[in-house]
């Protein structure tokens, strides 16, 4: 094992981590700063990947097509957000749960019937580039009524939050797409993972959120990395293989309950 191959692995899982950032601060902005649980939340990922692909396809440019889907995916987010998510803020975290839920199915039929059951998606040869989220007002899931009378446009925030999401959604789906897969039902993993990233670093925290998406990208993708070659040296190669992954995906939760048994908050928890 060289120390080229530990540096490789640890900028693959560096760049996980910001990839996976993307979704997680999105459902973080949700999440935490409009008191939603949206496990919808993946599905819009899934629809700018595909709004993405076609795009990319129909320009036949890379930079162009996620350019053109992100808007794209916000608008839909928004649509969504005002005429069924906001329906849902006065109700219990069980009713959001049940609701959102019902969301994947459609959009996931939705897709199917529109686009199949998945697209290709090609990474451009070069790809690089930060990205820069500004904090957002965690007033209105604090004391609503308080904000309303300060005069803050609730609704319209709530709103242009929700699109900003659902825009992270889409650049998300659109660079870890190439990584993966563009297919029907690629929301629900990651999803899971983004749950466990905001559970880390702390609910409606951007800066937990990206450390926690570090953490969670980094341990994951060096245990798949590294574990088979460890148990390499004592397994058969076959079951080493297979092994490796399987023990590397339980790192993760690993991670998130040795995180939570030392700050039950995460680390770095937005609200007291």
């Amino acid at each position: 094992m060289s120390w080229i191959l530990i540096v490789e692995q640890s900028l693959n899982g560096l760049q996980f981590g910001l990839m996976l950032f993307l979704l997680a601060a999105g459902l973080t902005l949700v999440f935490g700063i409009m008191d939603m649980i949206n496990l919808a939340h993946g599905s819009l990922y899934m629809l700018g990947a595909f709004l993405a692909a076609t795009l990319v396809k129909a320009t036949g440019s890379f930079a162009l097509g996620v350019l053109l889907a992100i808007p794209a995916t916000a608008v839909l987010g928004m649509l969504l957000e005002m005429s069924v998510l906001r329906t849902l803020y006065a109700r219990d975290h069980l009713s959001q749960v049940l609701a959102t839920f019902a969301l994947i199915l459609i959009f996931n039929e939705a897709v199917r019937i529109i686009w199949g059951p998945d697209m290709p998606l090609s990474m451009p040869a070069a790809l690089s580039g930060p990205v820069q989220l500004l904090p957002g007002m965690v007033a209105g899931a604090s004391n609503r009524e308080m904000a309303l009378a300060m005069g803050v446009n609730i609704p319209w925030l709530f709103t242009l939050l929700f699109g900003v999401g659902a825009g992270l959604c889409a650049v998300a789906g659109a660079l870890l797409g190439p990584l993966f897969a563009v297919q029907v039902g690629m929301g629900e993993n990651i999803l899971i993972l983004a749950f466990v990233v905001i559970v880390i670093g702390g609910i409606g925290s951007i800066r937990g959120a990206l450390v926690g998406s570090l953490l969670v990208g980094i341990v994951d993708t060096i245990g798949r990395a590294f574990l088979p070659l460890l148990f390499g040296i004592f397994l058969q190669p076959r079951v080493a293989s297979a092994a490796g992954p399987a023990i590397a995906s339980v790192l993760v939760y690993l991670l998130m309950a040795v995180v939570l048994y030392i700050k039950p908050q995460g680390l770095f928890p937005a609200r007291g």
